[in-house]
């Protein structure tokens, strides 16, 4: 089971993603977060979630009181394009430090040492396709959230820019604020938003170099979007942000299975 060191046998979030989530703290944390990308047979999505919610959650959680973790999430994925080789798991990990003595972190056995490993197992029933390393930058959310249940979907932003660093500082400066006081003053449905920047892999055929996350309290506010007729958008920054963009962002959406995090 070591290869479930820097994965969560979780999703995920992102996630917070995350994800959460007690997403103010958790998501973007300081620290390394890993997100790995898993394909599950469509038939097999529900034991697969039903393990990582019942088993590896709890482990996670086990992790995140000792100090060797600090968020953990599994995120389903809603929807999507290719469904037959694309990824339909994410799961969000991390760590406050990846130097750390990672071996024993999704030790199973040690919370549930009566519970057969083939009753738990989930690295065996999905396929990883790809694992990246980020770091969670900006984040907002509503006043007085509700995490158990303005956080049930989240939208992943998949940018690619010449110069990620500023492209997260300005969102940072800009979109944050004002997403901030667009919420709190009712005129989205959004609940949350932040961004990372990758750190690994980079360069190459990486489509993706910085990623931001919107969270919604339903499917249908993620897909939607409503806005209020006087919104007032921050133009200059959204400007700035165009300039420095390869093309339009990817998005996709997941559903926020099971997040641990600090209590």
């Amino acid at each position: 089971m070591k290869k479930r060191i820097l994965s969560a046998a979780v999703a995920f979030i992102l996630c917070f993603i995350g994800l959460v989530f007690n997403c103010s703290t958790a998501v973007h944390a300081q620290g390394i977060t890993v997100y790995q990308y898993r394909r599950v047979d469509p038939a097999k999505m529900d034991e697969f979630l039903k393990r990582e919610t019942i088993y590896w959650s709890k482990v996670a959680q086990k992790a995140i009181d000792g100090g060797k973790m600090t968020f953990w999430a599994v995120l389903a994925k809603v929807g999507g394009a290719d469904e037959l080789n694309s990824p339909n798991v994410l799961f969000v990990n991390t760590f406050p430090d990846m130097d750390a003595d990672l071996s024993g972190v999704f030790d199973a056995a040690k919370v549930f040492p009566g519970v057969p490993m083939s009753k738990m197992d989930t690295y065996g029933m999905s396929t990883v396709i790809g694992e990246y390393f980020l770091q969670g930058q900006g984040w907002q959310e509503v006043a007085k959230v509700n995490g158990d249940k303005d956080f049930k979907y989240i939208k992943m932003n998949y940018h690619n820019s010449t110069d990620p660093a500023s492209f997260n500082a300005i969102e940072i400066r800009n979109w944050g604020p004002f997403i901030k006081a667009a919420m709190d003053k009712n005129q989205t449905v959004q609940k949350a938003w932040g961004n990372a920047i990758v750190l690994s892999p980079t360069g190459g055929s990486m489509k993706f170099n910085c990623l931001s996350y919107d969270l919604y309290p339903t499917l249908q506010s993620a897909l939607l979007e409503k806005w209020s007729p006087d919104t007032k958008f921050p133009t200059t920054g959204l400007d700035s942000l165009q300039k420095i963009a390869v093309s339009p962002p990817m998005t996709f959406i997941y559903r926020i299975v099971k997040t641990a995090s600090k209590k």
